[in-house]
Parts: C-alpha cells; structure tokens; sequence
C-alpha cells in the first residue's frame, strides 16, 4: 500500500501547483480583494453599486474564459502545445497579481480591469493544468493524485492567507483595511503562486497529443466543429458534463453566496473568516479520504454521496433564518461549514478525475476546454438564479433553497452516466 502512495516527480510537480495557485482563490477571489476593492478602490461608490461591480467583473471573467476554452484546449492537443499555453497563462496572471497593487484609493475601474485580467490568466492556465493530469498519471492513480492536488490546495493556500491576515491585522484595521499591507499581500500571493509553480514548469511533461499541423489553428476550428458534431460517439463524457453543469452550479454558489448569507442572518465578519479558514483546513483530509473511498466503491458513488450532502446543506441553510436562539442558529452554522468540508473537496477533485477517465487521451486539452466551459458557464447561472429568486420572493432563504433543484437534477444525470 505505501508503495501505491508514492507520488512520481511529475505527480508532486502537479500536486505543488494546485498548493501554489489556490492561494490566489482565497485571498484574490473570496476573502482579502472584495474587501479591498469595497473599502480602497471603490470607496467612494455606493455599496450596492460596488458590489454590482464586483459581481460583474467576477461573471466578465469567467465569460471570457467560457469562451475561449474549448478553442484554446483544441490548440493545445498538438504535440508541446499544452505547457505552453500552460505557461503563457500562468504568466499572465501572476503579471496581473503583481499590477494589483499599484491601484490606489478610488480607482475601481483600474482595479477590476486588473482584477478581470489576472483571473482570466490564473482560469486559463487551469484549464492546461487539469488536462495535464491525463498525462501526469495512470487512470488507476487520477482519484488519489487528484484529490491530493485538492487536499494540498485547501490546506497550503492557508499558509499565505494567515501571513497575510497577520500583516494586516498587525497594522490595525480601526480605518478599514491598511493599504500597504494589503498590497503587499498580493505580493505575497503572486510570490507563492510562482515558487509552487517551479516544478511544474520543469518537470510537467505532455505525454498524450494529435500529431503536429501545418495548419494548427484552422484544424483546431476544424476538431472542434467535428467533436460537436459527432457528439453521440462521446455520449458519456457529454453527459457526465451536463449533470456536471448543474451540480457544480450548486456547489459554486453555496462557496460564492455563503459570506453574504451569513451577513444577512446576522453572522460577525470575523465569525465569516473563522469559518472560512476552518473549511480550508477540514476539507484537506476528507478529500484526501474522498480518493481512498473512490478506489474501494466508486468514483460514481462517492461523488453521488457529495451531491446527497450538498443537498442536506442546502435544506438546513433554508431553516436558519427561522431558528430565533442565536447560540443554536450559530451551532448549525457550524454544522452546515463542517458538512461542506466533508463534501467540497472531494466532489471537486472527483469530478476531474471522474472526467479524465471518460475522454480520449490525445483529445485531453479539448474536452477539459469543454469542462471548464460547462463550469464557467455554472458560476454564472447559479448566483444569478439565487438573486432572482431572493429578489421576487424578498427573502435570501428561498433563493438558498433554489439550489437545490440544481443538485437533484445533477445528481439524476450522474446516476445515468455509464463507468
């Protein structure tokens, strides 16, 4: 069994890169940049209209990236073409990352442009990272070294954050975040991101590709139109990716709404941030175990039992506003952040590696631009179904409970996908 455990240098390499570019979702995506771009860049807005902003520069991001990525993993087949576009976006964010600290107090547009720019880079060069996981390992080993990849993310992007909220918290925050120690966190940031990333610019190695063009990006548009055509020939991957879209719906939403909730039922900030910081570290192990489970019933099945515990959050999450008793409200608070640990981890990490077992080989950059299409356009629609729902209904409670259609339809398409 030990032995089954040892990671190959371009398993680590692989490993070590989610450990480097998680830090970015953490504290770029959900903690330490809304805050900032709120309270610094777009100080003199008011909230509602800041928050809008921020909201459409997150959904501009992932659109751009929905609509590049099956192009762009078409290109990137080609024999050598995946580290390189790999590493031309890896590049690009970290350029962007290091720009954010030269916005300045009320210089909001320049700060979501930036913003905008340097998540396209950090989400394109996933898309080359998750389609290098094909080449990487055996499908034997994906579950685990997948699942350690999202593991080692959850608990290593700790790290830089906790470095990072002690500068800040050192520094005082009696007038709002301080300025140069949050933008020297994002210093930070990039800087972890680049070191983690070391290995995997040495060692990650395309095994798997289409023989070379003279025509590379007109045969690309050329794949590309043929797989859509002849979708009935990948009948399962196409469906797995259909329950995909509305699951992983769910799931983004409850990660990307779950702050905002909590402010409405009342929750304190620093109770939000403990939370957060207690799900990063309790998802490590259990996705770690979500990977162990997937070898001894399956990949399926395991990512069924996710959808199940996603669906009971959802349900107790609806119940909240009606508990009066805070010390009990607070209690299932903590309950509902424990069982999104259990399932976070491992329903992401098995996704992928359920994915990668599904889809030709050589074809790995196209279909895994065709996954992180299906995912982009989720983060999309499911905040959004959520807001129309709170807002015809004037209640946060009912847009939660909307969520959960996403899950039962995803889990019935799930169920129907073949090993």
């Amino acid at each position: 069994m030990g032995k089954k455990l040892k990671m190959s240098r371009e398993e680590l390499s692989w490993v070590l890169y989610d450990v480097g570019n998680s830090a970015f979702v953490l504290v770029m995506v959900t903690a330490i940049m809304p805050i900032f771009f709120k309270d610094i860049a777009a100080s003199h807005l008011p909230g509602a209209t800041s928050t809008a902003h921020w909201g459409f520069a997150n959904s501009a991001a992932s659109l751009i990236l929905a609509c590049l990525s099956p192009i762009l993993g078409a290109m990137a087949d080609y024999h050598n073409r995946k580290k390189i576009f790999f590493l031309f976006f890896l590049f690009f964010g970290l350029s962007f990352t290091l720009a954010l600290p030269l916005v300045g107090q009320g210089q909001w547009l320049l700060c979501l442009f930036l913003f905008v720019l340097a998540r396209v880079g950090w989400a394109g060069a996933n898309i080359f990272y998750d389609a290098f996981l094909i080449d990487i390992t055996t499908k034997e080993r994906m579950d685990i070294i997948s699942t350690r990849g999202y593991a080692s993310g959850y608990i290593g992007s700790v790290i830089p954050f906790v470095i990072i909220l002690g500068l800040i918290l050192s520094a005082g925050m009696s007038e709002g975040l301080p300025l140069f120690e949050t933008r020297l966190g994002f210093g930070i940031v990039a800087l972890w991101w680049l070191l983690l990333s070391l290995p995997a610019m040495k060692n990650l190695k395309q095994h798997h590709y289409i023989p070379h063009s003279t025509t590379p990006i007109a045969d690309s548009f050329k794949r590309l139109w043929k797989t859509l055509i002849e979708i009935r020939q990948y009948k399962q991957p196409f469906l797995f990716l259909a329950a995909y879209f509305f699951y992983i719906d769910g799931v983004g939403t409850i990660i990307s709404m779950s702050t905002a909730y909590g402010r409405d039922l009342g929750f304190s900030v620093t109770l939000l941030i403990v939370v957060l910081l207690f799900i990063q570290v309790v998802a490590f192990p259990f996705a770690l175990l979500s990977g162990r489970l997937a070898t001894i019933f399956s990949t399926k099945r395991v990512l069924l039992w996710g959808i199940g515990i996603y669906c009971l959050v959802t349900l107790l999450a609806f119940l909240l506003p009606s508990i009066d008793n805070i010390s009990v409200k607070t209690s299932l608070f903590w309950i509902i952040a424990f069982l999104v640990a259990l399932a976070m981890g491992g329903i992401q990490a098995l996704s992928r590696s359920y994915f990668g077992k599904l889809i030709p080989p050589e074809k790995s950059a196209e279909f895994f631009g065709f996954y992180n299409v299906f995912g982009k356009f989720a983060a999309i629609t499911g905040p959004f179904i959520m807001g129309i729902v709170a807002q015809i209904t004037g209640e946060s409670r009912w847009g939660i409970l909307s969520i959960l259609l996403l899950f039962i339809i995803g889990g019935f398409l799930l169920s129907r996908v073949e090993e």
